[in-house]
């Protein structure tokens, strides 16, 4: 099985706000050098989920896990992240596209937001 990971963020006229998404693609990328990592946006930005997915597919991909570079899981992943993934899997046959939680929904990434707020005020975790 050949794994693809879409990092998905909602977009924004800004291109200083991706930056922080093209890191993060990076940083996996370092951890992982052999990773199919593509960015994917929902709105505002290229590449859009559907071209990301697509470029995983044609690199090999059989499977994509969708991991939302979000704080919570509002109506764009509970609704059109679904959506998004349905389609692409009726687009590229044999493909599985899997949502993984919202990053801020994950144990890790609280724990990592709380110990930045308490360096931030002067006060240690």
């Amino acid at each position: 099985m050949k794994r693809g990971i879409v990092l998905f963020g909602h977009g924004s006229r800004n291109p200083a706000w991706a930056e922080p998404f093209l890191a993060l693609r990076e940083e996996v990328s370092r951890q992982q050098p052999d990773a199919l990592v593509e960015l994917g946006f929902l709105e505002l930005m290229e590449p859009s989920l559907p071209d990301a997915i697509a470029t995983l597919a044609k690199a090999g991909a059989n499977e994509v896990v969708v991991v939302p570079v979000f704080i919570s899981a509002g109506s764009h992943v509970r609704e059109d992240l679904p959506r998004l993934a349905e389609a692409a899997m009726q687009a590229h046959p044999g493909l599985s596209v899997r949502i993984a939680a919202s990053l801020g929904e994950s144990p890790e990434m609280l724990a990592a937001m709380a110990a930045y707020a308490l360096r931030s005020a002067g006060a240690e975790p």
